[in-house]
């Protein structure tokens, strides 16, 4: 898809915020260019920005087991975050950091526009629903603008909190459930619909 390639060229010259002066490499995103399912994380570790591709670390070890978990792997899906450049020292991204990069976020959504939005971590999941803690909408799908969301806790979560790694995990089992759903129609985001 030659529109995504031209995008991912526009991420790499990118200099909207300080970010682009710290970077060894933009972190465009990688996989399926025909997905029907996008996973959104926050931001590059220190891996994503040596090697450019994204869930590269530890994190990226822990995803790949649970898109094994449910028969998939990279190649079936796309993988994302909400900013290209690492953040010094894998800080929380700031809100002009976000803001910078969500044109790219939102011209990657609308080429691939895939069925299901997996977000990974509360920046993420917050792009697209409204919400008091990430615990408390972890796991339930939401029908947003023509597509399904679904919050998870990010996978470094359950890598620090063991307590959090079996919930992620069951979590990631309801994807092929909901890929057997049918789209849902397109709404408002004022009318969110929750379907679990």
């Amino acid at each position: 898809m030659q529109d995504i390639m031209d995008l991912n060229l526009l991420i790499r010259s990118c200099m909207d915020c300080e970010l682009h002066k710290l970077r060894n490499n933009t972190v465009p995103g990688s996989g399926s260019l025909e997905p029907q399912i996008m996973f959104i994380g926050e931001g590059p570790g220190y891996h994503e920005d040596r090697g450019g591709k994204p869930f590269s670390g530890s994190a990226g070890q822990f995803l790949d087991e649970l898109l094994e978990s449910i028969e998939l792997t990279r190649e079936d899906v796309f993988i994302t975050n909400m900013i290209k450049c690492r953040a010094p020292d894998n800080r929380d991204p700031r809100e002009n950091e976000m803001q910078s990069c969500s044109k790219y976020l939102d011209r990657q959504i609308e080429l691939i526009n895939p069925k299901l939005i997996v977000t990974l971590g509360r920046f993420s999941t917050a792009k697209f629903i409204k919400f008091n803690k990430i615990t408390s909408i972890r796991g339930k799908v939401v029908a947003v603008d023509g597509r399904f969301i679904l919050p998870i806790m990010h996978p470094a979560s359950g890598l620090y909190k063991s307590q959090w790694k079996y919930p992620i995990m069951a979590d990631f089992k309801k994807i092929p459930g909901i890929m057997l759903q049918p789209r849902p129609r397109k709404v408002e985001p004022t009318q969110q619909m929750s379907m679990l």
